[in-house]
């Protein structure tokens, strides 16, 4: 009896120790005060010095890069229970209901991270990094397409969805449930998860376009490519491409992507038809990339000359001086008509081909990429990010750009935040990127989409593309996709034009979207 006695009272004196320990911690007591200070910020991976997180993000774990045995971070900010954590590995992971609320609790104001490390029993004081905490929100959730990098055929290819407020991922569609097929083109009505348009390709069921709304899906006979919503969500318009893939002998980026011919269509909801959009399925120009005002009257989109009338020729001559022009043309849902194209920015004006526009859901910015030639941004590391302020008519290079190819990107439905695709990290993988943008149209240095394992973007052999903000979970996924592509098509659709060539079991490989 006497033994159990004294065992439990070790355990609780152990048990003591420990919750002291911790109280000790949470309250950020430090290594020793005269540890040496270092005259610069620890290295840390991935890197958040100076940059602006949403208040609702999950915690950005990192790794420390600096040689140690033993290591100390907190996390402190004018309100709030600071977080420290000591840990014998470098890798830092910052719990997350603390996290949240320090977050909360300094939402609009800095925080700063202090970091120690014990090398050779000698502790060492880097000088602290400071993370300001925005006060908008980032929509929810984020759908991508990921993949292995391309060069001739396509494998695993699936599209994701991430709650960016945890770690939660979940497949929407996955193109190797369905015999090694290719699955691209998401999108959605705005920032709404409630109706998409995804498309497939197969060996197996050729190609088409899923429609999930109002808990059902519906296949559509034709295959849609880069595709804009109405914001009424009554009709879609989307591109017919011609595309093909080409690589260069030698380069920073061997791959290449020419739209041989290209147009656009769009496909009314309730009716089940599509149609040519006059002024915008020209057979002398390549028209692609469809982008929406917010109120519905006008569409964005970009056209280049067809520079050759060899359809055969793979890369057909002048490729290299293909430069699309950014146009608009008005639009009347009520009386369904089409006013005549009008230039917003000429690439004659830019030296610059103009592609893949965007704008902000209250109207006042359009966010697009330029690059040096052509029409696939992704394989083009010229390319870069730009903001056109549409009240001034202004636009200018965005200072977040990298060396590396910037492209595909998408807004927040508060227009404060931005996701968009980089090869800043390696040159060789996308990886998606956030950024805030202030009411001014200032836009604030970038930072990964943060990962529970801090060394996670390490080994990740994959890229991550297309990305788009939601304001929920997308809620249709799975089988159901699944078994409408199995299925015969539910809405018949022509879309065979010179732009579309009808698919078939033996068609050469396509690169889609990367």
């Amino acid at each position: 009896m006497a033994s159990r006695l004294v065992a439990l009272i070790a355990i609780a004196a152990l048990l003591v120790a420990v919750g002291a320990t911790l109280v000790t911690y949470r309250a950020g007591r430090l290594p020793p005060d005269h540890a040496p200070t270092v005259d610069r910020p620890p290295r840390i991976s991935p890197d958040c010095a100076g940059i602006t997180i949403p208040p609702n993000v999950a915690p950005l774990n990192f790794s420390i890069g600096e040689p140690g045995q033993r290591f100390f971070v907190r996390l402190v900010g004018a309100a709030g229970e600071p977080i420290a954590i000591a840990s014998r590995v470098p890798q830092v992971v910052i719990p997350a209901k603390r996290w949240r609320g320090l977050l909360q609790a300094n939402r609009g104001r800095d925080l700063t991270l202090e970091t120690w490390v014990e090398r050779d029993r000698q502790w060492k004081r880097y000088q602290p990094i400071v993370v300001h905490v925005a006060d908008h929100e980032i929509d929810a959730y984020l759908v991508y397409r990921m993949l292995e990098p391309v060069h001739h055929k396509w494998r695993e290819i699936a599209v994701h969805q991430r709650d960016l407020t945890t770690y939660r991922e979940s497949v929407v569609l996955d193109g190797m449930s369905f015999g090694a097929g290719c699955v691209n083109c998401h999108s959605f009505v705005g920032n709404d998860p409630g109706r998409m348009l995804i498309g497939t390709r197969s060996p197996r069921f050729g190609a088409a376009t899923l429609l999930a709304s109002d808990g059902e899906v519906k296949k559509i006979g034709a295959r849609f490519g880069y595709t804009a919503w109405h914001p009424s969500g009554r009709m879609a318009v989307y591109s017919l491409n011609r595309v093909w893939q080409f690589f260069h002998e030698a380069g920073t980026e061997v791959r290449d992507v020419i739209d041989l011919d290209s147009a656009l269509a769009c496909y009314h909801v309730e009716r089940g038809d599509t149609r040519l959009i006059p002024g915008a399925a020209d057979k002398a120009r390549l028209e692609t990339y469809p982008a929406w005002t917010p109120d519905g009257r006008y569409l964005y989109f970009c056209s280049a000359p067809m520079l050759w009338t060899d359809q055969k020729t793979i890369p057909p001559p002048r490729y290299a001086e293909v430069r699309y022009d950014l146009m608009r043309i008005p639009y009347d849902i009520g009386t369904d008509q089409w006013g005549e194209p009008e230039t917003v920015l000429a690439s004659k004006e830019t030296g610059l081909s103009i592609l893949l526009p965007r704008i902000s859901p209250d109207g006042r910015f359009l966010l697009f990429c330029m690059c040096r030639y052509g029409c696939f941004p992704v394989f083009q590391p010229s390319s870069d990010l730009y903001l056109m302020d549409l009240k001034r008519g202004n636009y200018r290079r965005l200072e977040i750009n990298s060396d590396h190819s910037e492209s595909w990107h998408s807004w927040s439905s508060n227009s404060r935040w931005i996701a968009f695709s980089s090869k800043r990290r390696d040159g060789e993988f996308t990886r998606c990127y956030l950024s805030y943008v202030d009411e001014t149209g200032s836009v604030h240095k970038p930072f990964l989409v943060p990962q529970r394992d801090p060394v996670f973007y390490d080994s990740l052999l994959k890229t991550v593309s297309v990305p788009e903000l939601l304001t929920g979970p997308v809620p249709i996924t799975g089988e159901p996709l699944l078994q409408a592509i199995r299925a015969s098509p539910d809405i018949a659709v022509d879309g065979a034009t010179g732009a579309s060539p009808p698919a078939g079991r033996d068609e050469p490989w396509q690169p889609g979207i990367e």
